[in-house]
C-alpha cells in the first residue's frame, strides 16, 4: 500500500481564491469600499517568524486584503506591546489582529512576556487566530464565530478531501491550545462548518505522557500528530489504513520534517500529508478567511 498525497497547497489555493470572491461579492453588495485588513505584531528579529509574517503579508495581498506589519525591538517592554495591541483594538480601520508567537524570551521586562495576557488583550472580533477566551469558549458551546486556523485548515482538507470522520476513531497526539485541544473539540461537534462528514468523531488526546502511545496510535482511523517532535510517529505506530495528519513542522539537518516518519508512514496510511506542504499552507489560508469574516462582523448593523 502506497498513502494518496493529500495537497494541502492546492487545497489553499482554493480557499484563497473563495477568500477574494468573497471580498469582491462584499465589495459589490455594499456598493462601497470594503478593505478587510489584517495587522501582524513582530516582536524582536527572529528570521523564521519574519519569514512566516512576509509569507502572509504576500498571501493578503493576492486575496484583496491589506496587510500591515507592526514591529517592535526585541527588548520592547510588555507595556509596550499591551500598548500597541490596545490602540489596534481601536483602530476602526483594522479587522484582525495577530501577535507572531513566540515572543522573544529575552523580552518584556525583568519577567519577560506574559504572551496569555497580550493574547487575552486582543478585542475578540478582532481575534483571527481564536486565541481570546471569549472565542474559545464560544468554540466549546459549539457557536465559534472564528475557528483556530491550523485545526480548520485541517478539516477544510479533510471534507475537501472526501475523508470522513464520523463514527471514527480519531487520535490526537498533542494537547495544545493552539492545534491539539481544539482539533479534538472541533471533531468532536455534532456538526461543523462543512458538515457532519468531518464532526461527530469519537476523539482522543493522546501526548508524550500518554502510556503505550504507539498502542493509542495505532487504534486511531484517523492520526493527527501536533506534538512538536521530529518523526516522532513512526511507521509502526500508525494501523493499516489509517488517515495521517502530520501538523510537525521541525528542521533537522537543514530540511523540513513533520512529526511523522513520511516514508515509514506512507507505507501503511491510505492518505497522509507531506511536510511540507500539508497543513501549512491551509494555515494561511484559514487566517486570510478569518479575516474577511472579523471585517463583515465589524461592518455597521445598517449595512447588509
Amino acid at each position: 500500500m502506497t498513502a494518496e498525497i493529500l495537497d494541502g497547497k492546492r487545497i489553499a489555493a482554493e480557499i484563497r481564491a473563495e477568500v477574494a470572491e468573497e471580498v469582491e461579492k462584499t465589495r459589490f453588495a455594499l456598493k462601497r469600499p470594503f478593505h478587510p485588513c489584517l495587522v501582524a505584531v513582530l516582536v524582536g528579529e527572529d528570521p523564521a517568524s519574519q519569514v512566516y509574517v512576509r509569507n502572509k503579508q504576500r498571501a493578503c495581498e493576492k486575496a484583496g486584503i491589506e496587510g500591515r506589519t507592526h514591529r517592535l525591538p526585541v527588548d520592547a517592554t510588555q507595556q509596550q506591546l499591551m500598548d500597541l495591541v490596545q490602540q489596534l483594538n481601536e483602530d476602526p480601520s483594522v479587522h484582525g489582529i495577530l501577535v507572531q508567537l513566540p515572543l522573544p524570551k529575552t523580552g518584556g521586562g525583568d519577567s519577560g512576556f506574559d504572551e496569555r495576557a497580550v493574547l487575552d488583550a486582543i478585542d475578540p472580533l478582532k481575534d483571527v487566530d481564536a486565541f481570546s477566551p471569549v472565542n474559545v469558549g464560544l468554540l466549546m458551546q459549539g457557536r465559534a464565530r472564528f475557528l483556530p486556523c491550523t485545526p480548520h485548515g485541517i478539516v477544510q482538507l479533510l471534507h475537501r478531501s472526501q475523508i470522513s470522520v464520523a463514527g471514527k476513531h480519531v487520535v490526537v497526539v498533542g494537547r495544545s491550545d493552539i492545534v491539539g485541544k481544539p482539533m479534538a473539540m472541533m471533531l468532536a461537534q455534532r456538526n461543523s462548518s462543512c458538515g457532519r462528514d468531518v464532526a461527530n468523531a469519537t476523539v482522543t488526546i493522546a501526548h508524550s505522557r500518554t502510556e503505550d502511545l504507539g498502542a493509542m496510535c495505532r487504534s486511531a482511523d484517523c492520526l493527527i500528530a501536533a506534538v512538536g517532535v521530529p518523526e516522532m510517529i513512526q511507521g509502526d505506530m500508525i494501523k493499516p489504513g489509517a488517515v495521517v495528519i502530520d501538523v510537525g513542522i521541525n528542521r533537522v539537518d537543514g530540511r523540513l520534517v513533520g512529526d511523522v516518519a513520511f516514508e515509514q508512514a506512507k507505507q501503511v496510511a491510505s492518505a497522509i500529508t507531506p511536510v511540507p506542504g500539508g497543513v501549512g499552507p491551509l494555515t494561511i489560508a484559514m487566517l486570510l478567511h478569518n479575516t474577511v469574516l472579523a471585517a463583515k462582523l465589524q461592518l455597521p448593523s445598517t449595512l447588509p
